[in-house]
């Protein structure tokens, strides 16, 4: 009678966090934000694009920010529970706002997502066009006809303010490693164009709660005590180039009816680097072109 196989036992968490938080300083990380100096005279805002694939997650992102800037839930764009085609399809801006009404110095803008074939979702030198600043505000995208020069959604001659600052790939850690290879690829465009462009790249990694670890399901403050989320964190970096220091988890509001702080905490570190990342970029910009 043979031997019976065990189960091989799950790998343990780590036992302690590996990126340590301070899930007390929403309040110290609201006005880091709201404070930030942009040192250029053309600049109110720096301009944040959010791109990905359909179903990631980056409108609900841009619905996130907006809540814990006013605390309650808030739908400022468009989101579609289970997507599998882009209910974004305009260029669209959206400003961020405070309990005071006070507009806060970023600007995210939303695109269309990425599908794998190429006569669906965004083309993916709309969203260098983008990068560039040739896309007017509420252009409708085209999957198979990407802007042109004669279009009245081209500018021409984009200023500082038109162009985008930083780019963030949002994904789902749910299922970052079964992303299909069409919009990797797709997404390496973009990254290079970025990259001799000189635009920072920061991965925002969604989803962090959808069964991809029992631990986190159980108590988001653990996640970076997940070795599960730690290894989505390092297939982000592996499939789309970004080091570990520019991947963020993010819990989004997409279920609540109320504020979680821990949820907060995540998208405001999340933000902060992001909008750091975007001023060196514009400072390094003026030092360079002006």
């Amino acid at each position: 009678m043979g031997l019976k196989k065990s189960k091989p036992q799950p790998i343990p968490d780590f036992e302690r966090p590996w990126r340590v938080m301070d899930w007390n300083e929403k309040e110290h990380l609201e006005a880091k934000l709201r404070n930030i100096q942009l040192n250029h005279p053309e600049l109110r805002c720096v301009r944040i694009l959010l791109h990905g694939p359909v179903g990631a997650g980056k409108s609900c992102f841009i619905n996130s920010v907006q809540s814990v800037f006013h605390g309650e839930i808030k739908t400022k764009a468009f989101e579609q529970a289970n997507a599998k085609k882009s209910c974004t399809k305009t260029y669209k801006a959206y400003t961020i706002t405070n309990r005071n009404h006070e507009t806060l110095p970023f600007v995210l803008n939303d695109i269309m997502g990425l599908e794998q074939n190429d006569e669906d979702g965004i083309h993916p030198d709309d969203v260098v066009n983008a990068l560039l600043g040739h896309i007017k505000d509420g252009y409708k995208f085209n999957p198979v006809s990407p802007l042109s020069e004669e279009d009245p959604g081209y500018i021409r001659e984009p200023r500082l303010k038109d162009k985008v600052h930083c780019l963030v790939s949002v994904v789902p850690a749910s299922s970052i490693s079964r992303m299909d290879i069409g919009v990797i690829k797709k997404m390496e465009v973009v990254r290079k164009k970025a990259m001799s462009l000189g635009i920072p790249h920061v991965i925002v990694m969604t989803k962090v709660d959808d069964d991809v670890c029992p631990l986190v399901n159980r108590d988001l403050n653990q996640i970076y005590r997940s070795r599960k989320i730690k290894e989505k964190m390092q297939i982000c970096s592996n499939t789309l180039g970004p080091p570990m220091k520019c991947i963020f988890p993010v819990s989004n509001y997409h279920e609540e009816n109320n504020m979680n702080n821990t949820k907060d905490v995540l998208v405001l570190t999340a933000l902060l680097q992001i909008v750091k990342f975007a001023k060196d970029y514009v400072e390094q910009y003026h030092t360079t072109h002006e």
